[in-house]
């Protein structure tokens, strides 16, 4: 059976997001049959700009992702921190180079997940989430929320962590240095990265016979 290709494609200020991507590929790649490759996105915003933001330096080990790209993945986890509600504007930057994918429907049947940083409890992971579903939609894609999957680790109400059954996230703090992500959450981001995994793997095998 080919290998099942799943790209996890993201966008980090401070570190907090590329630290859960690489716990969602360790997930990933414990699927026999799967390969996962990590990307981030490129940036928009100035080294000035940055450098005021204390931002966090890029993963030279993590090239960057163009749109078009995007068609050679199996499955596709899109992970950024939230703004308001939304996706930060470098990932929508990315899907809105897509036009092209979107014109063929080169995206359509393929699944995809989200995952997210947030600078405060209140900070919107489910919004962020609806909000980024309409990327999905527009293309046809297919969301594989994490759901419920982890089990007892979703209920514990002994520590503060972002988890959510539309995907793995973590807190940052409001100033984006004040947190990291807790051993609950990377734990949580490993299940996601196998969780989706193994869908992406049976979608693409069912496909096969049809």
């Amino acid at each position: 059976m080919a290998v099942t290709k799943i790209y996890i494609v993201y966008y980090s200020t401070w570190g907090h997001v590329a630290s859960l991507a690489e716990e969602i590929k360790k997930g990933a790649d414990s699927v026999d049959g799967v390969e996962a490759t990590i990307w981030q996105v490129a940036e928009t915003l100035p080294e000035e700009v940055l450098g005021k933001m204390h931002a966090a330096a890029k993963k030279a080990e993590h090239p960057v992702i163009s749109g078009k790209q995007l068609a050679d993945a199996d499955g596709l986890l899109f992970g950024f921190p939230a703004r308001f509600g939304m996706m930060a504007a470098q990932m929508k930057a990315l899907f809105d180079s897509t036009g092209g994918l979107w014109e063929r429907q080169a995206l359509a049947g393929k699944p995809a997940g989200f995952f997210f940083a947030l600078g405060t409890q209140g900070g919107g992971q489910e919004e962020t989430a609806l909000t980024a579903v309409s990327q999905l939609t527009h293309h046809g894609m297919m969301f594989v929320p994490v759901g419920y999957t982890f089990g007892a680790g979703m209920f514990d109400m002994d520590e503060v962590r972002c988890c959510s059954p539309y995907g793995s996230g973590t807190f940052a703090g409001a100033d984006g240095k004040s947190r990291k992500p807790s051993d609950a959450e990377l734990q949580m981001a490993a299940h996601q990265g196998k969780y989706f995994a193994t869908v992406a793997k049976k979608l693409k095998a069912g496909a096969a016979f049809v």
